[in-house]
Formats: structure tokens, sequence, C-alpha cells
């Protein structure tokens, strides 16, 4: 005869049905997410809901997220943007030399098309490598020193570099250009460039493009480039400046991250991305 009590042996325990409303409410969620970041992992993903309060792991997040069918695998594609085929003065990598400590140390330029139904546009960028942040875009139909320029004129407008701040980039012509090597020394900016036929030299703006791609091109039907121009701002400032997580910063927007390491009051560089649109 047992000794414990009747209530003990009937007792029928409420985790699992707690335990599947939490899953639900997660699930929900995470399609909500997925609606704004569509190409998020589930690393990324379970570091978004602890953002936002809740107490999970990332193999719980794996599993609901492949049960809900929200887990996606995309191949990298290196596309050539880059005609270095010329004459003109090339620069040595100093990338190599930096140590990554505050914004405006090391910017990382580079180009890529995108195409839309009536043709292709490019997209010029320049990034500060320490918080992966885009100062500055511009976009056009044609490939040359003018965009390229149009992107650097306007970084230097939004970050006002210090002197000796590192300008990096492939070995294309747009950027050994004189006209571009020219704007770029005037406002104290240090030229380096990536090995020959070396993408990986300029990591940090190939993975912006794959970002950008993944999440937001090849996810929408763009009939124009000036439509294609009216849509970006979305994407580039609210969305990859302010709100998406990456893990070479501890999974916090570059936004927020730079904030956490500028001094109170205003600082160089504290505002919004400028873009330009090029004559088309």
């Amino acid at each position: 005869m047992t000794e414990l009590a009747r209530s003990t042996i009937y007792y029928k325990s409420h985790a699992p049905v707690a335990q599947s409303v939490l899953d639900a409410t997660l699930c929900e969620r995470m399609q909500a997410l997925a609606l704004v970041f569509p190409r998020y992992g589930y690393r990324r993903m379970t570091a978004q809901l602890r953002r936002e309060g809740f107490a999970v792991n990332h193999k719980r997040v794996l599993r609901l997220m492949r049960a809900s069918n929200l887990l996606c695998q995309t191949k990298r594609r290196f596309v050539r943007t880059t005609d270095s085929k010329h004459e003109l003065e090339l620069y040595p990598n100093l990338t190599k030399e930096v140590e990554l400590t505050k914004i405006n140390q090391l910017w990382v330029a580079d180009i890529t098309y995108i195409h839309v139904r009536e043709g292709f546009a490019y997209l010029a960028v320049i990034l500060d490598a320490f918080s992966r942040r885009v100062v500055s875009w511009a976009l056009s139909r044609h490939i040359n020193s003018e965009l390229t320029m149009a992107a650097l004129l306007s970084a230097v407008q939004a970050r006002q570099p210090p002197p000796g701040c590192i300008h990096h980039s492939d070995r294309g012509v747009q950027y050994a250009a004189s006209a571009y090597v020219e704007l770029a020394r005037h406002h104290g900016l240090r030229l380096s460039m990536s090995r020959r036929a070396n993408p990986y030299d300029n990591a940090k703006a190939e993975s912006f493009f794959k970002t950008l791609k993944v999440e937001e091109i090849y996810l929408m039907d763009v009939v124009s480039v000036a439509e294609l121009a009216e849509r970006l701002p979305y994407y580039i400032d609210e969305i990859y400046n302010e709100q998406r997580l990456h893990s070479s910063l501890g999974y916090l927007p570059p936004v927020e991250f730079e904030a956490l390491h500028l001094n109170s009051g205003p600082q160089a560089g504290d505002v919004l991305t400028i873009m330009h649109v090029c004559p088309v």
C-alpha cells in the first residue's frame, strides 16, 4: 500500500501544454520576424528573440524554424565588376596594419550590379569597417568614376573623417582614376587596395552585397532604376543599419554598436546614411 497522497497519484503535469503554448508564441513571433528579415538563420533569430525577452536557446529555435519551414539556404556568387587592366597607379593593402577600435579608421568601398527589368543598375557603397555601417551609397545606370565619386562625396559629408582614415577598395579603374584619387587625398584619406583578383581582401563589402541581394533584391520585382532608388533607403537605413543583427558585432545592429562606442554628445558620423542617385 503506497503512502502517497491521492492528489499525487492523479496529478497531471501541465508542462507539455505550457510548452506547446510557448512554442506557438515563438513560432508566431519568428514568422513575423521572417517577414522583415527573410534570410535570418537560427543563430540571428535566437539573438533577436533573446533581445525581445524570450528565454530560448539556439537548438530550440532551430527545431521550430525547421518545423515552420523558415530555414533557407543560399549559394554565394561572385560577379566581376572590377576592371583592373589599366596603367593607373595602384596602392598597397593597408588593412592588415589596422587594429580597429573606433569609427572612421577604415572605410571599405566597392561596386556591385543589380538586375532590374529594364536592364542593370550599379551600386557603389562605402562602409565603416569597424561598425559595418553603410555610411554612403550611390546608384547609377553606368559603372564609372562619377558613380564612385558620388558615394565618396556623400561619405565625407556624412562622417567628416579625420586625416589618416584609410580608404580601401579593389584595383578597379573607378577607384584608381586620377579624379577619384585627388578627391580622396583632398579629404585626408589614405588609399589602400586589394591584391589582384582577390575579393576576400574586401570581404566586408562583399558580405554586405550578399546580404542586400539575398534579403532584399532577390525578393522584390523592380522595374526601373528609379524604383530601385526609392526602395533601397528603407533596407539600407532602417533594416540593415538600424535593425539587422550582425554576428561580428555581438549580434547588435551597426547603429547601436556605434552608439556603444561613442562618447556622449554629438559625434562625427552620428548621422543618417547619405545616398546619391546619379543622373541616368
